[in-house]
């Protein structure tokens, strides 16, 4: 067949390679089929294909070796670790600080707690004292008093004397005479009832 004659060929109908099996790109004017290079672009990539894993970070670089620094090197390595004693110096002060704080706040509670555990405890005995005084109660039924609030220690005051009873009055009790006072031996001198015999006792001498 003349190469004329394939001019007019549809691409449709280009031939496959019987070992590839790759279409061919086209005729030459000769009737030979252009075939693909092989390796001459990328494949598509497999979607179903896992991706490579990437490469680990490598480990993070050691510090310089100052021998291997110039001047300008070490005195910048130098003014580096000295400001990061600093640091670590201004860090450890701070936190002594905020610990000394809270000890300071934690010991200020403590003291105003006691101080007003200290208040309600007088308060509460003076209130004992007065309960105890208005209902006629002995000091060891008043020691007894139990109750937060003057409703309760009257409470606990009625139960008291409806158990124990109150306390019986005490009563004034008179000195016995001494018989050390006084003349010894005689019979006490009369008062004078005049002026004359109040003149004459005096005069009268004592015995």
């Amino acid at each position: 067949m003349p190469a004329a004659s394939f001019e007019g060929v549809a691409m449709t109908h280009l031939p496959k390679h019987p070992f590839t099996g790759l279409t061919a790109l086209g005729l030459r004017r000769d009737g030979r089929p252009i075939w693909p290079v092989l390796g001459g672009s990328e494949p598509a990539a497999d979607p179903a294909t896992p991706p490579t894993p990437s490469t680990p970070p490598a480990d993070p670089p050691a510090d310089p070796d100052p021998d291997a620094l110039g001047d300008g090197g070490k005195k910048a390595l130098a003014a580096e670790r000295a400001r990061a004693k600093e640091l670590e110096k201004e860090l450890a002060a701070f936190r002594k600080e905020k610990t000394a704080r809270e000890e300071a706040d934690k010991t200020e509670a403590e003291k105003r707690a006691a101080a007003e555990q200290r208040a309600v405890d007088a308060e509460l005995r003076a209130l004992r004292l007065e309960v105890a005084s208005e209902k006629g109660l002995t000091a060891a039924q008043a020691r007894r008093l139990q109750g937060a609030t003057r409703d309760e220690l009257l409470a606990d005051a009625d139960d008291l004397l409806a158990n124990f009873g109150a306390a019986a009055p005490s009563k004034p009790t008179t000195p016995a005479p001494d018989p050390s006072q006084g003349s010894k031996g005689s019979a006490p001198a009369a008062r004078p009832t005049s002026l004359g015999q109040a003149v004459g006792a005096a005069l009268k001498p004592k015995a």
